[in-house]
């Protein structure tokens, strides 16, 4: 049985990790929080995007960008891998990369060869240890100016497929469900799926520029918007993993501890017995 002093140590050092582990939970509420309003902003004008869209794809038909066109043989992929930098947040980062690793295998074994792009320290990791290819390293998660970095991953993806360089793009990332449940996905990016069965509404509507420049133009920007989504789905479901880790990393601690200072209240009441048997031993040979 381990002594009093070796019981008492790991008492202290239970106690001080959930302290730890309580302020990353702390830490990542506020932050879920904070990441959840800004979801919350992005989807209204995702949405309206969406319907403007669908009313000049209603105007022009489904064949009026380049970026709707379907390739009839796929041989180049790229996918937009996102993770997180760092870990302590249970499966989040194992799950997407688990479905990362059946997607590839998926179109390698329709003869396609697959590119990763990818966002956080743990992807890039991946897959350079796990030697996929690489096509481009587009840094840290949660670093302050990534947001900035969308348009030039919109356009990088939308000349990529446009010169034949890629075929199909896609995103493969975390979909924040709610604090509980993060799923991970695979996205469409290009070519762009055109809005299907829709009717031009019966409102007259004066378009300026006309309807087939304005969708080339809103179409890009339609890319950087799913594109901002995912990456804030993505650090939404890392914050609240997190939380959730630590939360359970909490909990356990405070199991931890009760049975331990069990364990040191026997050893205790063990060694009073011992003396007292000593005591009572001693004064039974004087006699």
């Amino acid at each position: 049985m381990p002594s009093l002093k070796d019981i008492r140590k790991r008492i202290s050092s239970v106690k001080n990790t959930q302290k730890i582990t309580r302020a990353l939970k702390l830490v990542s509420a506020a932050k879920l929080n904070r990441s959840q309003r800004e979801m919350s902003r992005l989807k209204p004008y995702a949405e309206k995007q969406e319907g403007l869209i669908r009313d000049l794809v209603a105007e022009v038909g489904g064949e009026g960008s380049p970026l709707f066109e379907s390739r009839s043989e796929v041989k180049e992929i790229a996918v937009l891998l996102i993770c997180s930098d760092r870990g302590m947040c249970g499966g989040f980062n194992s799950n997407a990369l688990k479905h990362f690793r059946a997607f590839v295998a998926e179109k390698k074994s329709s003869g396609a060869n697959v590119s990763a792009w990818t966002i956080g320290k743990r992807a890039s990791q991946f897959i350079t240890k796990q030697d996929y290819t690489l096509g481009k390293d587009l840094g840290e998660a949660l670093r302050a100016d990534l947001m900035n970095d969308v348009p030039d991953m919109a356009e990088d993806f939308t000349r990529h497929f446009l010169d034949g360089s890629y075929d199909e793009v896609y995103i493969v990332s975390n979909r924040f469900v709610n604090a509980i449940t993060q799923v991970p996905t695979t996205h469409d990016l290009l070519p762009i799926t055109p809005p299907q069965d829709v009717e031009v509404s019966g409102v007259e509507r004066i378009y300026e520029p006309d309807q087939q420049t304005l969708l080339n133009f809103i179409l890009p920007r339609a890319i950087e918007t799913q594109i901002r989504q995912a990456i804030l789905e993505s650090i939404t479901g890392e914050h609240a993993a997190r939380m959730n880790a630590m939360n359970s990393a909490t909990d356990n601690a405070n199991d931890m501890i009760n049975t331990l200072t069990l364990d040191l209240n026997r050893a205790r009441q063990a060694a009073i017995t011992a003396e007292l048997m000593e005591i009572i031993s001693g004064a039974e040979a004087l006699k």
